[in-house]
């Protein structure tokens, strides 16, 4: 497992919980977000934990340089951003930079573990509720450039439409298909259109989208569907 510098305890903690799954393997350790990329491109890792606060770089802008990476770097991993309640206000930049998703640094270890394995399947980590509240919260207080809805849901169906609403909820595909009566894989079908149709990176790029749009009010409580 390849080491760069001495990694925090905090990081060593999360390396060994992780290294201790049989389908998870610890490619490498940084001890900032400068040492992070490198060991990330060098690895070529498929999930990288990155701390919001970090010496030299913090975790916000490794993500970003990760996400958007140089022209001849192909690999993108996908990032899973470490935080506190204390500096919520990263989380939705960090969404728009393509973080997929969020967990607090006290979390259990089954959900440390379980967050690794559905990010690296490709969904986002934001059914939690602690994260559906996160996220308004920075939505109310920081929000982006609001769009014109019409412009850029324009295409959707009203059934694409009702699922990206659901999805910027906080529903999980399970979730989404319970409540609308239908096969799990037709609502995977629905949000692989959006993921097109939207030109977004991810499931936490869908709740941005769905937040800058006016679909979705910062504040504005769950429903179920059809409700």
């Amino acid at each position: 497992m390849p080491r760069r510098g001495r990694p925090e305890a905090g990081a060593r903690r999360f390396a060994a919980l992780l290294s201790a799954q049989s389908d998870i393997d610890v490619v490498g350790e940084a001890p900032n977000g400068r040492l992070g990329i490198e060991v990330s491109r060098s690895t070529h890792a498929d999930v990288v934990l990155m701390d919001v606060r970090m010496p030299e770089m913090d975790g916000l802008e490794a993500a970003r340089q990760l996400l958007d990476a140089p022209p001849g770097v192909v690999h993108r991993p996908k990032v899973l951003m470490l935080t506190t309640f204390d500096i919520d206000d990263y989380i939705y930049e960090a969404l728009h930079t393509g973080v997929s998703g969020f967990l607090l640094k006290n979390a259990p270890v089954a959900e440390l573990v379980q967050a690794v394995r559905v990010i690296a399947a490709g969904e986002a980590l934001l059914a939690p509720s602690v994260t559906r509240r996160l996220i308004e919260d920075v939505a109310r207080l920081r929000p982006g450039p609001r769009r014109d809805a019409r412009v850029q849901l324009n295409g959707l169906t009203p059934r694409e439409t009702e699922v990206l609403l659901l999805v910027a909820q906080g529903l999980s595909n399970a979730e989404i298909a319970a409540g609308l009566v239908v096969a799990e894989q037709t609502v995977k079908t629905h949000m692989s259109r959006l993921l097109a149709k939207l030109g977004a990176r991810d499931r936490a790029q869908l709740v941005v989208m769905a937040y800058e749009s006016g679909l979705v009010a910062p504040g504005m409580s769950d429903r179920a569907p059809g409700g």
